[in-house]
């Protein structure tokens, strides 16, 4: 477990530069004399750690001190192909980069981790989209790119939801990929917001560059915004009664998120077996498209006018197929 550590503060150092006892405290989820312990056990190993006194002080390695990559254990090293991904790194212009840098890691490891990585790349495949699904077209997506790394202001036209298209000037602080989509997170006017990437019409790096703030974090941005995001999807509630042999047709039709959500708090099974509970819908008409699917398999119980809905709806597909044979 230590020499493991040791190997993760080893490369802290040659990565982040100068680092202070409690940043590394923190990064490596240890105590500060821990980390004490650890930078003398580095030092009497010959690794050049030096201590700079001081505000602007912390621990660094000797300018030009590098150590190979033969430290990764054969599991290590194939995690690292699983993180790969050749369809975003090619929308970001990268595909030709992310395969040189694969071919010189490899190159970089010894024996038995190289192999371990190999049977890795030949065994496991990943890719982000869902079925029946394709990408988004993104082809404004390297520009964008290039204004997040340089921190450059972005001009973008926009095409917003209800087909209205605008004109924004942005500070761009990240992307993110969320099963195949990817989001721009840009401040507009000291507020922070999300864009869809593959809404961007035009994009246009602008001259001079901006500061991204030091306290913002990008997957704690994300995380808040998309708990918001469901909040904000969901604006009605449904009370359904459910079929006993239909609850994993309902998580394909509501998401498993949802279905498990609520049969935690649903009554318990009537006579039938059927078993009435809460769902969040979107809107009531969006809940009457996603609930036909279910056909016989689901009753709406509340509210009325979703109900009624529903009853018009299969009016209608009675009147087209007509009654039952025979």
């Amino acid at each position: 477990m230590r020499a493991g550590r040791l190997l993760s503060l080893l490369m802290l150092l040659q990565t982040r530069g100068r680092v202070t006892a409690p940043q590394i405290a923190r990064e490596l989820e240890v105590s500060v004399r821990t980390v004490y312990r650890d930078v003398e056990a580095l030092s009497a190993a010959g690794v050049p750690v030096y201590a700079d006194r001081g505000p602007a002080g912390g621990y660094r390695l000797l300018d030009g001190y590098r150590t190979r990559l033969n430290g990764l254990s054969p599991q290590e090293a194939a995690s690292l192909f699983l993180a790969a991904l050749p369809g975003p790194a090619a929308e970001l212009g990268l595909a030709e980069e992310a395969s040189a840098a694969g071919l010189k890691l490899l190159a970089a490891l010894p024996p038995e981790p190289r192999s371990h990585a190999f049977r890795m790349r030949e065994r496991f495949h990943l890719e982000v989209p869902g079925w029946y699904r394709g990408a988004d077209e993104v082809p404004h997506l390297a520009v964008v790119s290039e204004a997040v790394w340089e921190e450059r202001p972005l001009r973008i036209g926009y095409r917003r939801w209800g087909q209205r298209e605008v004109d924004r000037v942005v500070h761009p602080y990240g992307l993110v990929l969320k099963g195949g989509t990817w989001y721009l997170v840009a401040a507009v006017a000291d507020t922070v917001r999300t864009y869809r990437i593959s809404r961007i019409l035009s994009a246009q790096v602008l001259p001079g560059t901006f500061t991204r703030p030091a306290d913002f974090d990008l997957a704690r941005y994300w995380q808040q915004w998309a708990a918001g995001f469901r909040e904000r999807m969901y604006t009605a509630e449904a009370r359904l009664r459910v079929a006993p042999d239909a609850y994993d047709m309902l998580r394909l039709t509501l998401t498993a998120e949802v279905v498990d959500t609520a049969l935690a708090g649903a009554d318990p099974p009537d006579a039938d077996g059927w078993v009435s509970m809460v769902v969040p819908v979107e809107s009531i008409r969006h809940a009457r498209w996603v609930l036909l699917r279910m056909g016989a398999q689901v009753e709406v119980l509340d509210p009325p006018e979703l109900r009624a809905a529903m009853a018009r709806e299969a009016a209608a597909m009675a009147a087209i197929y007509g009654p039952p044979a025979g």
